[in-house]
């Protein structure tokens, strides 16, 4: 047991607190889960909670997004999923437990649904067909009214749990759990899922990629899988946190909202998307509250993303990561920035700044 655990120690020292990226997830994770105990008012708790669900959002948006594929439909999963629990928990009675998985399974399908005729197109095209598929389900809301609740949506749709904290906690930890897993999914480096290498290679070349042995349709396949699976989360976690479906889960300017949110945080890392979301939203949420109203937040939100845009084009994660962090040229591991050698194969770190002090 103690070897274990010693074990389990070395690794958490080299993997965790060795770096700094990851040491500032630890904190704000930790952050996250002990904040309801330090005592925060409600109105603060019920924006974490849902910023927490825009965050499980953003990430799904943003594994389509490291396959290159750029979507300004994804409201679409949001929204199919949060309708398909909202009707199974009226008409069949089922609990949240059971509805909120089948609203991602849902998804799931929808997502290879919109996947098939996306896979021939890219860029600008993509997008545009992407698009269509939320207003297509809207119309389909309106005609079928009595089955789907028309304008006025679904009401009478059970809570999540039966205090706020509760929902908090279930929501934080739903996040937390699915944040790590898209990572892992999208993530390029990681020795033991291989999808997220696959993806970075569609993505950098698709034609290569195919050349090389991938299959690229099914791999771009599953990433649509994933996407529509976690956003049925999110869908699903949202309709029972407001107990209502309705038309406004489809909403363009909800897509829109992911996309800006994670390209302020930094594209293609998943990470990028919960920084853009838990930093932007409660700004502009405070800022519609509290201060001059709903008016000028989007005029704000677009003056923040030209200055990001500007001074930080890969977002904000990316340009913090890069000035606290720095990967071995020799071997590829990740270092802190002030380390001189690599902690991994001890190769120099700085090659470019001691080169320079030699010419001197």
């Amino acid at each position: 047991m103690i070897n274990y655990l010693y074990l389990a120690y070395g690794w958490f020292r080299g993997e965790i607190l060795a770096l700094p990226g990851r040491v500032i997830a630890l904190g704000f994770f930790t952050l996250l889960l002990i904040l309801p105990l330090i005592g925060i008012d409600r109105s603060m708790l019920s924006l974490l909670i849902i910023a927490s669900i825009y965050a499980i959002f953003a990430a799904s948006w943003d594994i389509l997004a490291i396959t290159g594929q750029v979507s300004f439909g994804h409201a679409l999963f949001f929204g199919s999923a949060a309708y398909t629990a909202a009707l199974v928990n009226i008409h069949i009675g089922l609990k949240p437990w059971a509805t909120i998985p089948i609203g991602s399974i849902c998804s799931v399908f929808i997502g290879l649904f919109v996947g098939i005729p996306a896979l021939r197109l890219r860029g600008f095209y993509l997008s545009l067909v992407t698009l269509a598929f939320p207003v297509i389900l809207v119309g389909i809301i309106y005609i079928f009214s009595d089955f789907f609740g028309g304008e006025k949506g679904l009401i009478g749709i059970d809570r999540l749990c039966n205090s706020k904290v509760s929902d908090y906690y279930l929501v934080v930890i739903i996040m937390i759990f699915s944040s790590l897993m898209m990572w892992k999914l999208g993530d390029a480096g990681s020795k033991v899922i291989r999808t997220g290498v696959i993806f970075h290679a569609i993505r950098s070349d698709e034609i290569t990629a195919r050349t090389s042995g991938i299959n690229t349709v099914k791999y771009k396949l599953l990433a649509y899988a994933f996407s529509g699976f976690f956003a049925g989360i999110a869908g699903g976690l949202f309709v029972h946190l407001f107990r209502i479906a309705g038309p406004s889960f489809l909403e363009v300017s909800l897509s829109i909202q992911v996309v800006m949110w994670t390209i302020l945080g930094g594209m293609g890392t998943v990470y990028g998307a919960l920084t853009g979301v838990f930093i932007f939203y409660p700004l502009t949420e405070y800022i519609r509250v509290y201060q001059w109203g709903d008016e000028l937040r989007f005029i704000i939100l677009a003056l923040t993303m030209i200055f990001v845009l500007l001074f930080m084009p890969q977002g904000i994660s990316v340009w913090v990561l890069d000035k606290i962090e720095i990967k071995c040229q020799r071997c590829k591991v990740v270092n802190i920035a002030t380390r001189h050698f690599c902690r991994a194969c001890r190769a120099p770190l700085h090659l470019k700044k001691e080169s320079h002090k030699n010419d001197d």
